[in-house]
């Protein structure tokens, strides 16, 4: 699955720098936030880096290339890192949320057994569907024309490049197989990325002892 994931060249276009460690994760046994994960969060939360970093700072101005406000709608580790402590949501989401804010770098976790053809980074045409829940009941929204989304066959699974997941992909205690997208702009080194993409594998290991692991870096061609 992951051999298959690419970037537009629209997206490149406006990022250069854009690169992202696409990682297959499968046989996970994911669960409620524990002790354990909760440990996780509290240790990262020392290590946040701050809103004003460089590398945070990056992905705001990626933002404004395409028009969006990154004030209204932030970066996810943008809007994470001011977000303390941060949120139990189960083992799995804490992990790639402590890995994120310790390196300053936007993490995307996908529920593969939702996903419908290939993952893809592009530029949006306005019309993919994307799935919410508003005042509690299902509904569907859509990108703006020429927003960054994260799209498979069936429509939209990330708006603003990394700010909002929809609810169809995104990972419950019931996920077994999980794409996980770590995000880099410089200045984050492509060594530093690598880092996190291990200190990723290495927690979930902790989870799930016998995870099949593949990966795979996604840069400019």
């Amino acid at each position: 699955m992951i051999e298959d994931i690419w970037v537009d060249p629209a997206v490149h276009a406006l990022r250069p720098d854009f690169a992202v460690l696409v990682m297959g994760v499968y046989g996970l046994r994911n669960g409620p936030t524990d002790d354990r994960s909760r440990a996780w969060l509290a240790e990262a939360a020392d290590d946040a880096v701050s809103t004003d970093d460089p590398k945070v700072e990056a992905w705001r101005e990626a933002y404004r290339t395409f028009g969006a406000k990154p004030q209204r709608t932030r970066p996810s580790v943008d809007a994470l890192v001011r977000r303390m402590p941060l949120p139990e949501i189960n083992l799995v989401v804490d992990t790639y949320n402590a890995v994120s804010v310790r390196h300053g770098l936007p993490i995307g976790g996908e529920d593969l057994g939702h996903y419908e053809g290939t993952a893809r980074l592009v530029r949006a045409a306005g019309d993919e569907p994307f799935e919410i829940v508003e005042k509690g009941e299902p509904a569907t929204d859509h990108p703006e024309i020429g927003e960054v989304i994260w799209r498979d066959d069936r429509g939209a699974t990330c708006r603003r490049w990394n700010w909002r997941q929809c609810v169809r992909t995104r990972i419950t205690e019931e996920t077994t197989d999980a794409l996980f997208l770590l995000e880099r702009l410089a200045p984050m080194s492509l060594a530093e990325l690598d880092a996190a993409g291990s200190e990723l594998a290495e927690s979930l290991r902790a989870i799930t002892p016998g995870i099949r692991i593949e990966s795979r870096l996604v840069d400019r061609v």
